[in-house]
């Protein structure tokens, strides 16, 4: 008897070591989407290694995610107007549909259940249960007068809310979504061809970019009845135009403490701006036309990346002397940028040198490389939790 027990006893204690091996959070996970092979790589930030590799995701060319509020799982929207569900833990995918012809990106609502994609064709923007990937609405963006228009921008905004762009017809609409299957729309007439928008992350105020005129446009979401309202409208007026190699992504932008920094269209330029007044207080002269400026979590640092001939290069700039801090040179085609949760590092994907790297954001060094098919978008879970990430 005793004998038995013992090996019992020692069974127990494998199998649940075994066990407590396979259990694990999903905080310090991610995803890598590998561009040119509709294939994505759960990674683990902890110890800067890929955990899976996934296939069969379709055209990832211009593809975005979002996560889940407990972050297992991860929406990928690609640009053939594929939307995925893939399973992190178990490095799976759930499901997979084809919702439209042309998509750009999407958003997950306030309270997790509501999975929105904004679409180029046909437009408008379709609606699914988190769950299960099943239709819940279509928010068909088509004007009174019949005119229809791509939608950009898209983000998820207090009290239920999917605010987006309309191109075509330069317009915001946000879209409440307490009762799914009927969403009330508010619309709102912005500036001219919104390229895309982006959410403060207190969800206050909702931001479109302009490529139609110099300026963006702002509406307070805390008072929607006052409209939208331009800003740095004299930003570039009765300067000469230079040719735009590659759209900056606003919701690449940067906020530290009461400065915003803007990549600014077309110029080797960022925008300081002060988020308090919504003005200019400062440009800050940088290596190339930015295509992202992101935030150092602490807000100490921006790194910027730049479209070509200079897409080999990232800037880092200290925010209190507003100066550069440091150009490295990391290797050509740096597509994406992504912080780790407290910013001790920062993941770069090197697109045309097939890896990624993670640089120690206090000294500035690499520290790790993974292998990567032609990496663009890199996002971690720590998104579940911000507004319009």
């Amino acid at each position: 008897m005793k004998r038995w027990l013992v090996v019992w006893l020692c069974w127990f204690l494998t199998a649940a070591s075994g066990w407590a091996d396979l259990l694990r959070g999903t905080g310090d996970l991610g995803i890598v989407i590998e561009r040119s092979s509709g294939q994505v790589q759960v990674v683990d930030t902890t110890n800067q290694r890929s955990l899976h590799s996934l296939s069969g995701l379709g055209d990832l060319s211009h593809a975005a995610a979002v996560f889940s509020r407990d972050g297992r799982y991860a929406f990928i929207f690609g640009r053939d107007g594929g939307l995925s569900k893939i399973d992190l833990l178990q490095g799976l995918l759930v499901k997979r549909i084809v919702q439209a012809g042309n998509s750009i990106g999407g958003a997950i609502s306030q309270d997790g259940r509501l999975i929105a994609v904004a679409n180029y064709e046909p437009g408008g923007v379709r609606v699914f249960d988190s769950q299960n990937l099943e239709p819940v609405a279509d928010i068909a963006a088509v004007t009174a007068n019949g005119q229809s228009s791509k939608v950009v921008g898209i983000v998820d905004a207090p009290g239920q809310q999917f605010c987006f762009s309309l191109f075509d017809t330069s317009e915001i609409w946000c879209a409440d979504m307490h009762q799914p299957s009927q969403p009330i729309v508010h619309k709102f007439r912005a500036g001219d061809h919104p390229y895309d928008g982006l959410i403060t992350p207190d969800g206050r105020f909702y931001l479109a970019g302009l490529f139609g005129e110099d300026g963006l446009s702002l509406l307070d979401l805390w008072h929607p009845e006052q409209g939208v309202h331009p800003i740095l409208s004299q930003y570039g007026r009765g300067e000469e135009k230079l040719p735009v190699y590659k759209m900056p992504h606003l919701r690449g932008w940067a906020a530290a403490g009461e400065l915003l920094f803007l990549p600014a269209i077309g110029r080797y330029e960022l925008l300081v701006v002060d988020r308090r007044s919504w003005q200019e207080v400062g440009r800050i002269r940088v290596h190339g036309q930015p295509v992202f400026a992101m935030a150092r979590p602490d807000g100490r640092q921006i790194w910027v990346n730049f479209a070509l001939p200079h897409n080999d290069t990232i800037q880092v700039i200290d925010v209190p002397s507003l100066t550069i801090s440091a150009t490295l040179k990391p290797g050509k085609g740096i597509m994406h940028l992504e912080f780790t949760p407290k910013g001790e590092q920062v993941w770069l994907s090197v697109r045309d040198e097939q890896r990624v790297d993670i640089y120690d954001t206090e000294r500035l060094q690499p520290i790790a490389t993974i292998p990567a098919n032609h990496p663009s978008g890199i996002f971690f879970t720590s998104r579940a939790h911000r507004i319009g990430f």
